[in-house]
């Protein structure tokens, strides 16, 4: 059996987008890929994040808002930079680590401009709905 690629999904705040993604590895890809989520800071788990997934069938309600500093041990395979800001101020990582960018709408600013709530949280789902195409083409699309 083949050793999982380590995956890194990290975000500014490992709040929404980062979360929504490693649920997605683990729900899609979790025979092929072991996969975190952080911050390069901690902004607590959207609750309209969990929600969303929730309606895809995906349980991220137990996960937590992690800073990159929590996962100073862990030597993974990729880090893929699911917002500008994490891109910009992503950090070295030693050895093997290939760093890899794919930016997302930042769905609670996209929902700010919502006149309702069914439009606030159809941002979210267009997020994890494009996210979820990200992951369904794993690790083919982390070699690009």
């Amino acid at each position: 059996m083949a050793e999982k690629l380590k995956v890194l999904f990290l975000c500014t705040g490992n709040s929404c987008r980062s979360q929504m993604a490693e649920g997605w590895a683990r729900h899609l890809k979790g025979e092929a890929i072991e996969s975190y989520s952080a911050g390069v800071e901690t902004h607590g788990l959207n609750p309209n994040a969990v929600k969303v997934m929730a309606e895809a069938g995906v349980d991220i309600s137990g996960h937590k808002s992690k800073h990159l500093d929590d996962l100073k041990d862990v030597r993974f395979d990729y880090v893929v930079t699911v917002c500008d800001n994490a891109h910009e101020s992503c950090p070295l990582f030693p050895g093997r680590t290939k760093i890899v960018h794919v930016g997302f709408d930042d769905p609670p600013r996209l929902a700010k401009e919502a006149k309702t709530e069914q439009q606030a949280l159809d941002s979210y789902r267009r997020v994890r709905d494009e996210i979820k195409k990200f992951i369904e083409k794993l690790p083919e699309n982390l070699n690009k």
